[in-house]
Parts: C-alpha cells; structure tokens; sequence
C-alpha cells in the first residue's frame, strides 16, 4: 500500500488555497488525485516572487502528488470529460461560488446521478443561504470573524494573521469532512455532499473566544501577546530576545521560579492560582523579567524546557526549520527526481501502518493532459 487512501480517486475542482491544499494532504495519504485547471492555470501559478526555477512557491506548497489537465468547461466536449471525471471519482472537491458549476452540469445534484457513491466536497466562504453571493478570501473572513479585532496591540490597529489562516483551517475541516463521508460510504454504499465555509471554520477556530461570547457574552478584545485568561502566557525579554514563556499551570510556574531563582514567588499568596497570576499579571511581569534579562533566549530555552517549563524563541521561518530538525522532525522532503525536484514542507501526519507518500512533484499545466484525456475517453486525445 501507499497510503491509507491508496485506490481513491479524487476530482479536484478547486484552486487557490483551501481546496488544494485539502487535496495535497488526501495526495500524501495515497489518494489519485487529478487536478483539474483553467486554460490559464490555477491562479497561485502566477503568485510570485518568491519563486523556484521560474515557478511560484506558493503553487509548489500546495500542489504535490498531483496530476494536472487543463480543461475549459465553457467548451462542451470539454465539460464533458469533467463529468466523465466526476463519474468515475470517489471524491470531487470544489471551491467555485455557489452554483457556479451548475452550468456545466457539474453540481451536486447532477453529478450524484450518474455517481451516487461521490462524496461531493464544497468549500465557500459564507455558505449556501444568504451569503452566497459573497466572495470568500481568507483576508475577508478574518475581517468580518472578528480575528482582526484580536490582533495586534490594544492601542494600535486591528492586523491579519501572517498566513490565510481560515483558508488553511478550512482545507483541514474539508479533508475531515471527507474522511467522515468515506467511512459513512463505506458502511451504506452512498456518497453525499459535504459543505465547508471560511466563516464557520473561523469561527470555530477562534475557540475560547468564540466561546467567550456565545456561552459568557463577552466581546473579547486585543491584548498584544497578552492571554486574557493565563499568565505567565507570553513573550517576556532575555539578554538578547524575547522568549515566549508558557506556564499556564501551577506546578509549572513553580518550576519556572525555581529555576529564575525565585522560589519565593512562587509562594506569594498574590500569585498562588493562575486566576492570581493573572490578575496580577503586572506586578509578577517585572519580577520574572529582571531575572530573565541575565540570559539570552537560547540559553533559557534549554534550561527551562529541561525542567519542564513550556517556553520557546521567537524565530523566523528559517530558525523554525531549523528546531523541527534539532528535534528530528526531518521537515523538508524532496519530491520528484531531477531537474522537477522540489523541496516541500512534510505531511503533518505519520502513519505507522499506511505511511503517506510523496509519489509526484508539483505538476506543470496540463503536464499529464494526453493520458487523462485518452483514459477519460477523448477520442481526439
């Protein structure tokens, strides 16, 4: 076997971020899966710079394990090798605004027809009803979620997250929803249609404040790096940078004093639960400061988290990669051979039966077209 998924077909309909990179994880997982673009190609082709031999990084990221042809849907003899597609499909993904398929005949309703096992994946970005007139971009949703009203200093403006965050958190919940739809299919033989909007998984994805509001009614607010609810929950600065410091617990804050060499902080009644902590937050900062200043942020990473006291530098990307290599997590993997080698992020997941595999490079427009043309049936091809 190649993977958990080995023997699934999936029609990718989808471009930009969210379903590709749904896709690309199913890929790893051993799924076929045939990425289905416009004449001009998904749009992150044209995302650059940064590039890697004239390709954009973007596309590379979210697109290996792939095979590519490129369809136009305003053609019929073309759409018609997309439905033949969506026959044939155990899964069909798609992020086009609702009922923007339907004139190619490939909805739901009319694909389940000639397909009924298809688990029939949509990503929009405010659902099926009222909203579904409204672009979904993932700058959008953390606008109107409400995330960019948690980001940023309490004084200064509201900012975005520094990556489409909901697109990739709604990527996560379709391959989900997917994998549910499959053991469903698997047990009844019948496939359905399987529904993801940016906003919901945004809102789901703001967690305690979300839930601030809708069980306490409460309207959270920024706070910088600050934790409204936990403290220390941090970056506190060092010699040199600031270190992110985590002792959300009691016995973790003990820990965190003794090795300041502070122990008898840590039995000041004033900061003895984390509900003290926290609403003293601004006479305990100083206290753990003034030691941490007497080292650098490195160095206090070692000590700490050798004593059990979750913290962590606050790296760029590089000193990122770097970490998940100290740590073993082999973070890059080669995919293709030659001159279509490309280096690409590893899957998340490790597999100790069905271990996930990196069987195709990103692929170039249309790269496979003649071979899935002739197996769809394209009697021209």
């Amino acid at each position: 076997m190649t993977g958990p998924l080995d023997g699934i077909l999936v029609a990718d309909f989808s471009r930009i971020l969210a379903g590709p990179y749904a896709t690309m994880l199913l890929a790893d997982m051993g799924a076929d899966v045939v990425k289905v673009e416009g004449p001009k190609g998904d749009d992150t082709r044209s995302w650059m710079p940064p590039v890697r031999d004239g390709e954009s990084t973007y596309y590379l990221g979210i697109n290996r394990g792939k095979r590519s042809i490129a369809l136009d849907l305003r053609d019929e003899a073309d759409a018609e090798l997309g439905r033949e597609l969506a026959r044939r499909a155990d899964v069909l993904i798609e992020n086009f605004k609702p009922g923007g398929l339907d004139r190619y005949g490939l909805d739901y309703n009319s694909v389940r027809a000639d397909n009924s096992g298809l688990i029939y994946a949509s990503i929009t970005g405010f659902g099926t009803g009222a909203g579904r007139h409204v672009p979904g971009y993932d700058l959008m949703v953390q606008a109107i979620s409400g995330l960019m009203s948690l980001t940023g200093d309490p004084d200064g403006p509201p900012y975005r997250a520094g990556i489409s965050v909901f697109d990739v958190m709604a990527g996560n919940h379709a391959v989900i929803g997917i994998l549910a739809a499959l053991r469903h299919r698997d047990a009844t033989g019948r496939g359905q249609h399987v529904e993801v909007n940016l906003l919901s998984s945004a809102l789901t994805g703001l967690v305690n404040h979300s839930s601030a509001f809708a069980a306490g009614g409460v309207v959270p607010y920024r706070m910088g790096n600050a934790h409204p609810s936990v403290f220390p929950y941090e970056p506190l600065p060092t010699k040199d940078n600031d270190l992110i410091v985590a002792a959300a617990n009691d016995s973790q804050f003990r820990r965190l004093c003794e090795v300041l060499g502070i122990p008898e902080v840590a039995d000041d009644p004033s900061f003895a639960s984390n509900a003290d902590r926290t609403e003293n937050r601004e006479q305990l900062r100083p206290l753990l400061t003034d030691r941490l200043v007497e080292r650098g942020a490195v160095e206090w990473f070692d000590l700490l988290v050798e004593a059990g006291v979750p913290c962590g530098p606050i790296n760029t990307i590089d000193g990122g990669f770097a970490m998940a290599e100290r740590f073993e997590l082999d973070p890059i993997v080669e995919v293709g051979a030659g001159g279509r080698a490309v280096p690409t992020t590893r899957h998340p997941i490790r597999f100790s039966a069905t271990p996930v595999s990196y069987s195709l490079p990103p692929p170039e427009l249309d790269e496979h077209g003649v071979e899935l043309r002739k197996w769809l049936g394209d009697k021209d091809a």
